[in-house]
């Protein structure tokens, strides 16, 4: 496996972390700032109207960057920031605001990780490489939904938020060296502006 392989998986790895952590309890959460069912699903589909529409559009854009690196990297910085939103969440219209800063930096970030991670595939290991990624999503992710539970019952949901953000710093910490290593194969040596 190469090496922007391993990269992109770690990244991803504590990004799914940090999703995980919260996505069993969500509903907990927003019943736990005054909302009920129905505030929790509408949360959900902003989320996921904001991705969906943006990953469509951007998507087309961002076949033409030489450097997805940076999308990958500005996408993760945006999730992030948007994890840190939720320590300050404590009603609905800051919940949807938090969905919409999630769902767009999800939207930067999953069109040029994808592109990334089919570029350092290994010719003839598509298949095991691609089932590395599911393997590692799946993992993490049941991994994450017991230790958010644990962490949210013991010590509550902000000190959850704070170790999610924490988890997504590493992960685009780590995702920093992707710059050199794209530049690796598509022949870029030297760094450019």
């Amino acid at each position: 496996m190469k090496t922007g392989l391993k990269v992109l998986l770690f990244a991803e790895a504590c990004f799914t972390i940090a999703a995980g952590m919260l996505g069993p309890i969500y509903a907990v959460f927003v019943e736990e700032i005054g909302g009920n069912i129905l505030d929790a699903s509408s949360a959900w589909a902003v989320f996921m109207l904001t991705m969906g529409i943006i990953v469509f559009l951007i998507g087309r854009w961002e076949d033409k960057l030489r450097h997805k690196e940076r999308m990958v990297i500005i996408g993760y910085v945006i999730r992030a920031i948007g994890y840190l939103g939720y320590v300050f969440v404590y009603n609905q219209p800051a919940l949807l605001a938090v969905q919409i800063i999630l769902g767009i930096g999800g939207a930067l970030n999953i069109p040029a990780y994808d592109s990334m991670y089919t570029k350092f595939l290994d010719k003839g290991k598509e298949a095991s490489e691609w089932a590395d990624w599911e393997a590692m999503y799946y993992i993490m992710t049941a991994f994450a939904a017991i230790f958010g539970g644990i962490v949210a019952s013991v010590f509550g949901f902000r000190a959850l938020f704070l170790i999610m953000f924490i988890f997504s710093l590493i992960g685009m910490a780590s995702s920093i060296k992707l710059m050199y290593l794209y530049r690796k194969v598509l022949g870029i040596f030297k760094i450019s502006a």
